[in-house]
């Protein structure tokens, strides 16, 4: 088998029709990148079918708007040359960490972080969590004298590759000096932020997900893409699309929560059918024009909010996409602190000091929730 220079840890829908997806199309249009191992680290037995179907090719439907029209189209990816389980193939994982990786990207979800008692165990165990395992492997490369390798952790962490990191160097307080020297200063860790929705898995492989996606990568000294995809974007600084995401995209949907609370409406409501509504989608459209967008234009970030809030708007209305918002508006006030009110902080932060009524109107009827 061709050596895989990409080590997946994780199985999701979402890295199937994400990193899987991108590298895919890469190798696709002649790029000499990939292929990928998969590896499934939690070891649970009844995803061994997903294991299997990811090999090969599997379907990723993309389903939603671009640009307001409608976009259905089904791909094949084929990134995948083999899949290992943590339960069953250490050996082989370390084999491959050692001898063929060159990048690690991860999504394995707060399940997969949470400290376990097995992480101070000298060798690997089944029960460790994820970054303990990583531990146990870079120990690997490092005594084989393998080159320093660079580690793209995807989950939804602010500066993942940074917390990632030091959850590793925690865990290795009591290694030789050199090694954690080499873990803090040779090998990169990257952050990173990912977004795309992947509303269903199909079986035994594959995903229904939204045309927009993003793999917002953090420049830094030494970096190297596992592949070059539109999709992918290597900046400066993540604080300009965190800033997007979370103060419009967010914002928006707690904005939505929050009028459907005030009406108490059904369950069933979709966001989707709230875009429908000429009423509601002006009064979300004046809410980012007349009171978000200030902070932006005064963070020099104006064009960038303008081409982002279309694209948002485009994902709310998403045809295909059954996204209720009573799912969103769970942990309503908690979000809106999140959203809104560290909005109307970072606006302030920015030198924006107007009015912001109904957005401040919203913080004042949640405070109480979310303290």
């Amino acid at each position: 088998m061709q050596p895989t220079p990409i080590l997946q840890f994780g199985t999701s829908r979402f890295l199937q029709a994400h990193v899987d997806l991108f590298v895919s199309e890469a190798m696709a249009e002649g790029q000499d990148v990939g292929p990928i191992t998969v590896v499934q680290s939690s070891g649970d037995p009844a995803r061994a079918r997903r294991l299997q179907g990811l090999v090969g090719a599997y379907p990723v439907r993309i389903e939603g708007l671009a640009n307001g029209a409608k976009v259905q189209q089904q791909v094949s990816v084929r990134s995948i040359a083999r899949t290992l389980s943590t339960a069953t193939d250490w050996d082989a994982i370390t084999r491959t960490f050692v001898n063929e990786a060159e990048f690690v990207v991860s999504n394995t979800g707060d399940a997969g972080y949470a400290p376990q008692p097995a992480d101070t165990a000298a060798t690997f165990e089944q029960s460790m969590s994820y970054p303990a395992k990583l531990l146990c492997l870079l120990r690997a490369r490092y005594a084989a004298g393998a080159a320093p390798i660079q580690i793209m952790p995807m989950e939804l962490i602010a500066d993942n590759g940074a917390v990632l990191r030091q959850r590793v160097l925690d865990l290795a307080a009591d290694d030789p000096a050199a090694l954690r020297d080499w873990l803090q200063n040779d090998v990169l860790w990257v952050n990173s932020l990912v977004d795309r929705i992947v509303s269903e898995p199909l079986e035994p492989a594959g995903a229904v997900a939204e045309p927009y996606a993003l793999w917002a990568i953090e420049d830094q000294p030494g970096l190297r893409l596992p592949c070059r995809h539109p999709s992918i974007q290597v900046l400066p600084s993540l604080a300009q699309i965190e800033a997007l995401k979370l103060f419009v995209l967010n914002l928006g949907h707690s904005f939505l929560a929050d009028r459907w609370r005030m009406a108490q409406g059904p369950d069933d409501v979709l966001v989707r059918q709230l875009m429908a509504d000429p009423v509601t989608l002006g009064a979300l459209n004046a809410v980012l024009q007349d009171e978000v967008r200030p902070a932006f234009v005064a963070a020099g970030l104006s064009e960038a909010f303008d081409a982002y809030v279309v694209t948002t708007r485009d994902r709310f209305a998403n045809p295909f996409l059954d996204h209720r918002i009573a799912d969103i508006a769970q942990n309503h006030g908690q979000k809106v602190g999140r959203r809104i009110a560290a909005m109307l902080d970072w606006a302030r932060a920015q030198g924006d000091l107007s009015a912001k009524p109904t957005l401040s109107a919203i913080v004042a009827r949640n405070t109480d929730m979310a303290s």
